[in-house]
């Protein structure tokens, strides 16, 4: 006779993706979250903008000529196309030059540790933006045009947690919480009956969090990833139009939408159009969130009521 054993839950934190990575996975095979440690180490290696011989520096440095990539690469450079068109530019992943003229030309751990940078930046530009890039799907490839560079970090990070959180519900997992630095997934059965419990960074959010039952939550500040230059504060949210760090009025914004790509999405392009134009485009889009202004105080938008922990 053999009885059945309620599922385990595992939780496990590591580095990844120039953040902590933390997995909560129910159920499933037990080497789960050691799969998913090295499928992000995997997508890492092919998304890094630091890592000279990834998919996106390939891409970066061709000078105009087809690079073949993965599939998973090709499908987040298309998402990211798609976003910067459903967005109106204000989401862009052609700010690669920008992020390095005010600074970000390294490894954020690195730019952190040396926190004022005499080097007045050159002139900003306008991004160029995605009009120009070019898709061949059938080998896959991608080809930017001379001058053009890309960087994947935000949405790369939301799609790593979107592809890893299916991957493991397919590879057994009863339950998944994927968190990339404040990037969540959910998904499954939750650790408690009223679902996934989101808690925010209070020093960035002061909100108590959400319960979601499926869904994912992202977080776009400009307090964490700050440094000086010029004797001027960077931070890495860059606004397209004008090439300079996006200087709105805001503090930060997290939304809550059913995939953690689109979140991260969403915030950034919200955080860039401010605090009026941005709670237009989150309704627009159909999901909701919250700002929080230079001063601390916090605006709700319409619908985050239902997802109140």
């Amino acid at each position: 006779m053999t009885t059945a054993t309620a599922p385990t839950w595992s939780d496990v934190r590591f580095p990844a993706m120039g953040s902590t990575a933390r997995l909560l996975v129910l159920g499933g095979p037990p080497d789960l979250p050691e799969r998913a440690r090295a499928r992000l180490a995997w997508l890492e290696a092919r998304w890094s903008r630091f890592e000279p011989t990834s998919d996106v520096s390939r891409v970066n440095a061709a000078g105009g000529r087809p690079v073949v990539v993965s599939p998973e690469t090709f499908e987040v450079v298309a998402l990211a196309i798609d976003c910067w068109r459903a967005t109106a530019g204000a989401f862009d992943p052609t700010v690669l030059d920008a992020l390095e003229r005010v600074g970000y030309d390294r490894d954020f751990a690195a730019v952190g540790s040396s926190t004022v940078d005499r080097e007045v930046p050159a002139p900003a530009r306008p991004a160029p933006g995605c009009a120009g890039i070019e898709l061949l799907p059938r080998l896959p490839a991608v080809r930017l045009p001379p001058g053009v560079r890309i960087d994947l970090g935000g949405i790369g990070k939301g799609r790593a947690a979107d592809l890893l959180a299916g991957e493991l519900r397919a590879a057994g997992a009863d339950g998944v919480c994927v968190d990339l630095g404040g990037d969540v997934r959910v998904t499954g059965t939750a650790p408690e009956p009223a679902g996934w419990r989101v808690l925010l960074d209070r020093a960035v959010a002061p909100h108590p969090g959400f319960l979601l039952a499926e869904g994912g939550v992202a977080t776009s500040t400009r307090l964490r990833r700050r440094w000086t230059r010029g004797g001027t504060e960077q931070h890495h949210l860059v606004d397209p139009a004008s090439g300079d760090p996006a200087r709105t009025g805001l503090a930060a914004v997290t939304v809550v939408a059913a995939h953690t790509a689109g979140a991260e999405v969403l915030a950034k392009a919200a955080f860039v159009a401010g605090p009026e134009a941005g709670p237009e485009l989150l309704r627009t889009h159909g999901v909701t969130g919250l700002l929080v202004a230079d001063d601390g105080s916090v605006r709700e938008l319409a619908g985050l009521g239902s997802f109140r922990a």
